[in-house]
């Protein structure tokens, strides 16, 4: 999860196995959404020990499609550009990220953002933590 205030962006996320709950936040003074939202995923991969079953939940549509709908194989096999040519935005995060999720058995799943995901809002309120803390 993510927000962003003014070219100010927070992340949060949320480590769960078993009983086990670790939660992770971080922010940056210039940033956008995209970056928040790939750097959420990355920092939370990051704390895994040791290849693993790994369910993402995000709210982020960027995040989740790029995986779910192929968006990143495309990239890849086109050398890291856009069915338009351009280079894709955001490069190295997207290749930082491919390069944990290879490590785990991921699957990517999409929830509604400001519901009733108590994860989800819960991330929010980290991101926003970060920013006030930046």
């Amino acid at each position: 999860m993510l927000t962003e205030i003014q070219g100010q962006g927070g992340w949060g996320a949320i480590l769960i196995y078993r009983e086990i709950r670790k939660e992770l936040s971080g922010g940056s003074k210039n940033t956008t959404n995209n970056i928040m939202e790939i750097t959420a995923v990355i920092e939370g991969l990051k704390q895994l020990k040791f290849s693993c079953d790994v369910e993402i939940y995000s709210d982020s549509a960027y995040v989740i499609n790029a995986f779910n709908q192929g968006w990143i194989y495309n990239w890849l096999k086109n050398n890291w550009q856009t069915s338009g040519k351009e280079t894709v935005k955001n490069k190295e995060l997207w290749q930082e990220l491919y390069n944990l999720i290879k490590q785990h058995n991921v699957k990517f799943i999409k929830v509604k953002g400001h519901s009733d995901n108590e994860y989800n809002n819960r991330c929010d309120e980290l991101a926003r933590m970060a920013i006030k803390n930046l």
